[in-house]
């Protein structure tokens, strides 16, 4: 239903001040009771506008940043569960069974866990310290590409000055400073 009554200069101060409280267009014509395209049009003839990139640029910039807070604390998080993982592969422990015929329980207490449960821990703490490495790699910007680019960069270089060692590039023994005289 379309809003046939006039535009105010009530309704146009109401505009401005809640416009510049930093309400939205459709908070400012719930507020004002009118629909949000008078509300456009009474921004728009006060030079007005509902534009928020800055403050969404902003407001999502906030946001990595906190995400980037909350990865590396994960990280840290993440060594630490695999230090305290670590320490259990030769601390005594207990072990236990339930079951028989009489359904008992039983418990020991023994030097330090099975072969088994070390395989376990080994495998967790190596899980921990894969995905800490990888939070830490996501936030330093380095990626898989980069490093192959360096290698190869070095590769070349190194190829260059030594070559390959095949009968098209021989290696030459005869650098100053090799041990093998």
């Amino acid at each position: 239903m379309t809003d046939r009554r006039p535009v105010t200069d009530h309704d146009r101060d109401q505009v401005r001040a809640l416009h510049a409280q930093g309400l939205s267009r459709n908070e400012i014509a719930r507020q004002i009771g009118r629909s949000g395209k008078t509300v456009s049009n009474i921004a728009k003839a006060a030079g007005l506008t509902f534009e928020r990139g800055p403050e969404v640029a902003a407001a999502t910039e906030a946001r990595k940043v906190d995400a980037k807070a909350r990865r590396a604390a994960l990280a840290l998080a993440l060594l630490d569960d695999a230090e305290r993982l670590r320490k259990q592969l030769f601390a005594p422990c207990t072990v236990y069974s339930f079951g028989g015929r009489d359904n008992t329980f039983e418990q020991a207490l023994i030097e330090e866990p099975s072969f088994r449960d070390k395989r376990d821990l080994m495998q967790a703490v190596s899980t921990a310290i894969d995905r800490s490495v990888k939070l830490d790699e996501y936030d330093s910007g380095a990626n898989l590409g980069q490093v192959v680019s360096l290698l190869e960069t070095i590769g070349r270089g190194l190829t260059g000055k030594y070559g390959t060692g095949d009968d098209e590039h021989p290696i030459d023994d005869d650098e100053p400073g090799d041990i093998d005289g």
